[in-house]
C-alpha cells in the first residue's frame, strides 16, 4: 500500500495519503477529490560502484527556482 502526496485543487494544500485499493483520495482539509498526485522524491540512497554515497540525485537534478509542482508544466 504505497503513501502518495497530493495537492487539492479546491484549497490548495498538500497531503499524503495511504492508498488501499482503487480508493479515490479526498482532501484531509476540504473533503473534495479535486485532488492531483505530485512528484514525489525517491526515498533510497544511490550508491556508486565502490560503495559510496552518490553525490547527486534525482532531487537534486530537477530545475533551479522552479515553482511548479510537477515537471509537465515546464516540459524538462
Amino acid at each position: 500500500m504505497p503513501i502518495y502526496e497530493y495537492h487539492c485543487s479546491k484549497c490548495k494544500k498538500n497531503f499524503e495519503y495511504l492508498v488501499i485499493g482503487k480508493e479515490d483520495p479526498r482532501c484531509p482539509v476540504c473533503d473534495t477529490k479535486k485532488v492531483q498526485r505530485l512528484m514525489s522524491a525517491c526515498g533510497f540512497v544511490s550508491k556508486t560502484r565502490g560503495g559510496q554515497t552518490a553525490k547527486s540525485s534525482a532531487a537534486d537534478s530537477m530545475c533551479k527556482g522552479c515553482t511548479a509542482t510537477s515537471c509537465s508544466t515546464c516540459g524538462v
